[in-house]
């Protein structure tokens, strides 16, 4: 049974003007329940992390000031949102619901976050609506438990996956891989292990040639024990911030594409959702939800 993340914290309600990229977590649980594609029984409510696996990828200074709420409003201007308790708190929920995944998936063969996909939290500091990066925390708890040896980051959301890149620059266990689109946020690209940039306006035959040539020889070169993969819808044609242009039905294919992968190399996979936003909601939340509707018919 497809085991998913989801906690009431997801639903935080924030200021008017903060509320649109919060709106499509109720709503992908919503529909996937009203059409059946689950039930209940396949979601799963996450505690908060632990402190030292946040501590293992972040700074104490960085940490200490989430928690106090005493982050300086230049950072929280980065990030996006106003800093409430309520908001730590989601932050810490989310990742361990990332974490959590690593040991279904590592028994099932994949988990999925409702939520997650954080990549652009740094080491000591957060922006682009990202606090704690959740996917680096978790990674970083593979390693050290001794349950993974060589990780696969595989981010297909439309921005690089900066603070990603510069979490894993010094660990040789990581291998972070974004595809993203060459001139939107962030402006300053950072270094991952592989970085494709992708044109503005590209289309749904170029966008999956170019993942279908680069991901299968990639696992080949690296030789990943777990994966992790950033499901990001903004590479739709709707998306207000993506400047890319695949279809609905061309995301979908890359993420057939990525757990077929998965699955012809029984590699443990944990996704998270990363960006979507599209004016509709409408087109958000389908695109979203044909990712677990696809890791439902696929893995089991």
């Amino acid at each position: 049974m497809l085991q998913i993340a989801f906690s009431p914290v997801y639903r935080l309600r924030l200021p008017e003007g903060h509320r649109f990229p919060m709106l499509k977590y109720e709503l992908i649980q919503e529909q996937l329940l009203y059409e059946g594609t689950c039930t209940d029984a396949n979601f799963f409510a996450p505690a908060p992390v632990d402190d030292r696996w946040v501590l293992g990828v972040h700074t104490p200074e960085y940490v200490g000031a989430l928690k106090t709420g005493t982050v300086d409003s230049k950072m929280m201007r980065r990030i996006g949102f106003p800093l409430t308790p309520e908001l730590i708190d989601r932050e810490w929920i989310i990742t361990q619901g990332t974490i959590d995944g690593t040991q279904i998936a590592r028994r099932d063969g994949v988990s999925m976050n409702v939520a997650g996909g954080t990549h652009h939290a740094f080491p000591d500091r957060g922006e682009g609506f990202c606090m704690l990066n959740d996917v680096g925390v978790a990674a970083h708890c593979l390693l050290e438990t001794g349950q993974a040896r060589k990780i696969l980051v595989i981010d297909l959301d439309v921005h690089q996956g900066n603070g990603t890149a510069v979490m894993f620059q010094q660990e040789p266990r990581v291998f972070t891989f974004s595809m993203h689109g060459k001139d939107n946020y962030p402006l300053k690209k950072e270094q991952s292990d592989l970085d494709i940039e992708l044109p503005t306006g590209m289309a749904d035959d170029a966008y999956l040639n170019l993942l279908y040539d680069i991901l299968p020889g990639l696992i080949q070169r690296v030789q990943p024990d777990f994966l992790f993969y950033v499901s990001g819808v903004d590479i739709l044609e709707s998306d207000r911030l993506g400047k890319l242009a695949v279809s609905r039905e061309g995301c979908k294919t890359r993420d057939r594409f990525v757990f077929e992968q998965a699955i012809r190399h029984n590699l443990p996979l944990v996704v998270s959702m990363g960006g979507g936003y599209s004016p509709r909601l409408t087109d958000i939340v389908e695109a979203h939800c044909n990712t677990f509707r696809l890791a439902a018919d696929m893995f089991f």
